[in-house]
């Protein structure tokens, strides 16, 4: 598989060669590979539509589906979000061969008749979140540990906006020096979060610059149990004791995650 991945990628840099329309963003034995390709597809009225597509190949890409991300400075988040659910539809028809190109020139091809669905621009369905139990079957939980927060205000508005976009839930909480991020919500939106996560300038570093996430773990990631409470909504809150903290996670069923990943930050 590493192989595929080796000579996929080096096709693609030969396609997209032009200044900044590839580059590698990580590479890893154990999350695999994360990749951007700058590149235009016709939209309304013809005219040209700048595209930023992020694609995290996982170790055992390509026999499972890839992370996609999409940004776009024409496009609306909720746009963005239906283009990047429609690229992973297509991808699900590609599996188990190299499918970036692939999925690369179906969205120049198709994007114009993506926009003009009315769905497309519903923002009713595309940022209310359903509690019912037909999503609960496709929920998953994510809980990440981030090192600090410089610019803590700027920080948790990109958090919170991320965090709607996608349709996810949770909790982004903090006590004294930990910071903890409880995300619920579709493992494909999940991923799409890391994505954003590691790959936007989100904090600031020492001399006050721009930087990226670099701090961030994975502390645990499950599909949601019948003993998880689902989250409604997602919420900002401080915690000024550790048993505060506990009983969070003890409300919301998650007592063993706290005891196994938490407690270990705190020693």
């Amino acid at each position: 598989m590493a192989e595929l991945v080796r000579e996929e990628l080096s096709a693609l840099a030969a396609i997209f060669c032009g200044p900044h329309e590839s580059e590698v963003l990580s590479r890893s034995e154990t999350d695999g590979t994360v990749f951007r390709i700058h590149t235009e597809a016709e939209g309304f009225m013809d005219a040209d539509i700048p595209l930023e597509l992020v694609f995290h190949l996982p170790v055992n890409y390509p026999s499972c589906l890839p992370g996609i991300s999409v940004n776009s400075e024409r496009l609306t988040r909720a746009q963005c979000v239906t283009v990047k659910e429609k690229l992973l539809e297509q991808a699900e028809s590609l599996m188990s061969e190299p499918m970036v190109h692939e999925l690369v020139l179906w969205i120049q091809q198709n994007l114009r008749h993506i926009l003009n669905q009315p769905e497309t621009g519903s923002s009713n369905e595309k940022c209310t979140f359903s509690t019912s139990t037909t999503m609960d079957d496709g929920l998953w939980i994510t809980l990440l540990h981030l090192d600090h927060m410089r610019a803590k205000t700027k920080y948790v508005k990109t958090v919170e906006k991320w965090a709607s976009d996608l349709r996810l839930t949770g909790r982004l909480m903090f006590m004294g020096k930990i910071i903890l991020i409880l995300l619920q919500g579709d493992r494909n939106n999940l991923k799409e979060y890391l994505i954003l996560q590691k790959t936007s300038k989100v904090d600031v570093d020492s001399s006050g610059k721009k930087c990226k996430e670099k701090m961030i773990s994975v502390l645990f990631e499950t599909k949601v149990q019948t003993e998880h409470k689902r989250f409604l909504a997602f919420e900002v809150k401080e915690y000024s004791a550790l048993d505060e903290l506990q009983k969070e996670f003890e409300t919301a069923g998650l007592k063993k995650l706290f005891s196994e990943f938490v407690l270990a930050l705190v020693k």
